[in-house]
């Protein structure tokens, strides 16, 4: 008797039978676009080490919404770089700080985009960490409970200003649980909270610092930042999160971490996202503009890798490009 050959190639022969049987689909609406803001009048500053990003004034901001939401993009990540830091973050909190002038403007221009804030301190720091600092024994430390309460006013004001959905960024211990009550205190039940659940301590955020102007001044993050080198802990982050009436979660950064994004699929069965973030989208700008790569071969495979992984939502900086990929644009 004759063995057979499985020929797993059949279903490879064409493009039509290659569409037919595809398992992951990367769609627009997966695509979050984030937004530099800043302090100003007509300012469009490309970001240098992120190309065709840039920090973007108010009255810069009309086209950038036009073109985002003629793309079909639903959603944008609002980041602000304030005109003024100080070592408590008050621009963050401030009614009329940078990101809820931002939102106030967004929501008028296109009324059902939805604007996610980022919720953090470091912007707005003049020290560049997450939190209120204090000077202890064995030098500075970032006080984890006094910076909630700047967490929370931070959020109250930003969903006063009409943010759809907030996205803590800040890795204090307790940040979902107190954030989530000061919105229902102040009426805002409805609005959900897009957790930086796992949210490690890494090297590819450099050029996100040049673009928010965000680097710490001394020190590090990783007393509060999770350490690359850990799988168990982010499981027992997220699951705090959960506990604490996160609605999203999160895993930053994308590329050399997809295998938590798997893990944390496979446990929890909140909607998950992922940052592909500044400088996977360096990397790749940096090898497509020597002509080393196909820039736009390698995006949507990665887009694509990401979704396979289990992320529902993808936040990058190619979404605009992507988009205009995957239609033929």
């Amino acid at each position: 008797m004759t063995t057979s050959i499985v020929r797993h190639r059949r279903l490879r022969r064409t493009a039509g039978i290659r569409n037919l049987v595809r398992e992951t689909h990367l769609h627009v609406h997966d695509l979050i676009m984030p937004i530099f803001v800043a302090h100003g009048d007509n300012v469009k500053t490309e970001i240098s080490s992120m190309p065709g990003v840039f920090n973007l004034s108010l009255d810069r901001l009309d086209a950038e919404i036009e073109e985002i939401v003629s793309l079909g993009i639903q959603a944008v990540l609002l980041f602000g770089i304030p005109a003024t830091k100080d070592s408590v973050g008050t621009g963050a909190y401030a009614e009329d700080g940078i990101v809820q002038q931002a939102t106030r403007k967004i929501k008028k221009l296109a009324p059902d985009l939805v604007v996610i804030a980022d919720t953090c301190l470091c912007e707005f720091t003049d020290h560049g960490h997450c939190g209120v600092v204090h000077e202890g024994d064995c030098g500075a430390v970032v006080d984890n409970d006094e910076s909630l309460a700047l967490l929370v006013r931070t959020a109250v004001s930003q969903a006063q200003a009409g943010a759809d959905i907030i996205a803590p960024s800040n890795m204090m211990d307790g940040f979902v649980g107190a954030i989530r009550q000061g919105l229902d205190e102040a009426g805002f039940e409805d609005i959900p909270i897009m957790s930086y659940a796992v949210k490690y301590s890494s090297a590819y955020y450099g050029p996100f610092r040049e673009a928010a102007q965000s680097a710490p001044k001394f020190g590090d993050r990783k007393t509060y930042q999770m350490d690359s080198a850990n799988a168990r802990e982010a499981l027992r982050e997220a699951e705090t999160d959960v506990r604490e009436g996160a609605d999203m979660l999160m895993v930053k950064p994308g590329l050399a971490y997809l295998d938590i994004v798997r893990l944390l699929k496979e446990r929890f069965d909140l909607p998950l996202v992922v940052y592909n973030v500044s400088a996977e989208y360096a990397m790749v700008k940096a090898a497509a503009m020597q002509g080393w790569i196909d820039e736009r071969a390698i995006v949507l495979e990665t887009l694509t890798g990401m979704k396979r992984a289990g992320a529902d939502m993808i936040i990058t900086y190619h979404a605009k490009d992507a988009v205009r990929w995957m239609s033929g644009r």
